[in-house]
């Protein structure tokens, strides 16, 4: 377990890697280098939408690497999702700018944030099964966390790169060339990730399996339809949070309030910090007291704290940012530490490859494509303090909360034996 565990870890971490630097980049700089001709505003939405394509392709990509993972293993979907996130990526800091290549520049932005959102689709099915299928019963939802701390560690890598580099560069260099220096170094990251899981052996649930599905995502349209809507529903809160957190707050704080690019990354990453460390405590009280109750608190305190976090936010200082984020994030892990043993638990084995990360990637399209670009011309129209924002995220989270409501308990009952909670 423990090595299966840190292959998943850095694995997911390698692959958020490669999501979330696009994130970062997009709140900085790619606006005025691929849409110059827009407005500072119109370019940053236009950038937050080559953001968004990204999330749009992850739901294709569970589809498509869900059939994979539930008719021939959980395995080869690691090994194949990597390797399309990691080529995508590095081709991102390629791309040559809008002066030099005119609108071939944001086309071929566009189309390599989807291949990234393919990758990612499949990447998040496979890490989380091939970990929750080998634990056992009682301490599956500490054994399955591991994969989820991958995304925070991903995200403090790109950002803790780019932290760097504004450190050490005029803004002119990082600009012109040092904002590509993050998209390059997910080759060697994307090298070291397929090392790791080169070697892992395959889900013994999966090999258990008789009678694979001939095409899983038709069984899951049919007979679990709800709970894909429902798990969609209640993981929207997740998503929004996150990235208004780690992408809208940090273009709005650089932008309208004047706050330095060194100091929103300090701020913002130090909350992550404390969200990864806290993603295995939440995964423990979900083993102990189950997942739903874990789900229920997290969004309701979500719902309570997004109108403090914004009016945090607009103080422009440290630590009152830094206090803003971190309340969000404590909330958001106290529910998403404890989600890769939930949504497994709730579909049966031979479909669980393709209903698991279509419910966990809608959630992303509704709760994360739309939130950069919401989040960004409500703040436009507000005054210092965007409560606008705040509401919109208050809405999102009382939005999950009832579908959390409307989901049922799973634990203690064993990965292998579990059965579609709702038909």
């Amino acid at each position: 377990m423990p090595r299966l565990a840190a292959a998943s870890l850095a694995g997911t971490a390698v692959e958020f890697y490669d999501f979330f630097v696009y994130g970062t980049a997009a709140a900085l700089v790619l606006g005025p280098l691929f849409f110059p001709t827009f407005s500072p505003l119109a370019g940053t939405l236009a950038a937050f939408g080559t953001f968004g394509v990204g999330f749009v392709a992850r739901p294709l990509g569970s589809v498509l690497f869900g059939h994979l993972g539930d008719r021939r293993g959980r395995r080869p979907v690691l090994v194949l999702s990597l390797l399309l996130t990691g080529v995508s990526t590095v081709a991102v800091g390629c791309v040559p700018a809008y002066d030099t290549i005119g609108v071939a520049a944001p086309l071929l932005l566009l189309g390599l944030r989807f291949l990234q959102g393919l990758g990612l689709g499949g990447e998040w099915g496979g890490a989380v099964l091939l970990t929750a299928e080998h634990a056992p019963a009682e301490r599956r939802g500490l054994w399955s966390s591991f994969p989820q701390v991958g995304p925070a560690v991903g995200f403090l890598l790109a950002n803790g790169v780019v932290l760097v580099l504004s450190a050490t560069l005029t803004e002119a260099q990082f600009t012109r060339w040092g904002w590509r220096v993050p998209f390059w170094a997910a080759g060697v990251l994307a090298v070291l990730g397929l090392w790791l899981r080169s070697a892992l052996p395959e889900s013994p649930r999966f090999l258990e399996i008789g009678d694979h599905a001939r095409v899983p995502l038709a069984e899951v349209v049919r007979d679990h339809w709800r709970l894909v809507l429902l798990t969609a529903g209640a993981l929207a809160v997740g998503y929004a949070i996150f990235y208004a957190v780690t992408t809208w707050s940090l273009a709005y704080a650089t932008e309208r309030l004047g706050v330095s690019r060194i100091v929103m990354l300090t701020c913002i990453m130090g909350a992550v910090v404390v969200k990864g460390a806290l993603t295995p405590v939440a995964a423990m009280l979900g083993d102990r007291f189950g997942r739903r109750p874990l789900c229920l608190v997290g969004c309701s305190a979500a719902a309570l704290w997004m109108l403090p976090m914004v009016a945090l936010l607009a103080t422009g200082a440290p630590l009152p940012m830094f206090l803003g984020f971190l309340g969000a994030l404590i909330a958001f892990v106290t529910m998403f530490g404890v989600i890769a043993a939930y949504l497994p638990e709730l579909y049966e084995p031979r479909v669980r490859c393709t209903g698991a990360a279509v419910g966990y990637n809608l959630g992303g399209v509704l709760g994360g494509a739309l939130t950069p670009i919401a989040a960004t011309a409500l703040a436009e129209h507000s005054g210092r303090v965007p409560w606008g924002v705040g509401a919109y995220l208050t809405g999102i989270a009382l939005f999950s909360l009832g579908c959390f409501a409307l989901l049922p308990e799973t634990r203690p009952v064993p990965v292998a034996a579990a059965r579609p909670a709702l038909d």
